[in-house]
């Protein structure tokens, strides 16, 4: 299983900034505009709660294996690698969502002297911080779930 690469996500990020802030510009030219969920930002933190939760539940555990603990309740390899595919397909998703929410977010920034669309720039900006805590709790989760790296000889074994 391949790490998460920030350069990609970054780049997914501003990729679809990008293409919501031209997208954004052309659908308020030809009417009104939909609205930015409050869901949106909520969603994505109870996102990265449970990533993060899940992260440091394995962290726990994995340390109490590690000190052979006798009451130690062992981490099952199936369940960290799903764990960590959850943790990748939700950053992927969420630097999407992110940029989308960013490019809206920063089309909307010139409209601030009308309420419903400054409402509209701070659930926006809510959501990409919520996104970056999705990408930060997937990371650390990655992070949480790497093998350690063999120093005998010197390879990081496979999975």
């Amino acid at each position: 299983m391949k790490q998460l690469r920030l350069g990609v996500l970054a780049g997914l990020f501003v990729v679809a900034g990008v293409l919501s802030w031209g997208g954004t510009r052309l659908w308020d030219s030809f009417g009104t505009l939909p609205s930015v969920p409050l869901a949106a930002p909520i969603v994505l933190a109870a996102i990265a709660a449970v990533l993060a939760a899940t992260a440091l539940s394995l962290r726990a555990r994995l340390r109490a294996q590690r000190e052979r603990r006798p009451d130690a309740k062992g981490v099952e390899p199936l369940m960290a690698a799903r764990a960590v595919v959850f943790g990748q397909a939700s950053a992927l998703v969420a630097a999407l969502v992110s940029g989308m929410y960013g490019g809206t977010g920063v089309y909307l920034l010139g409209f601030l002297d009308i309420p419903a669309r400054r409402d509209q720039v701070i659930y926006a900006g809510f959501s990409v911080v919520a996104g970056l805590a999705v990408i930060a709790a997937a990371i650390f989760l990655e992070r949480v779930c790497k093998l350690p790296e063999d120093e005998d000889n010197g390879h990081v074994p496979t999975a």
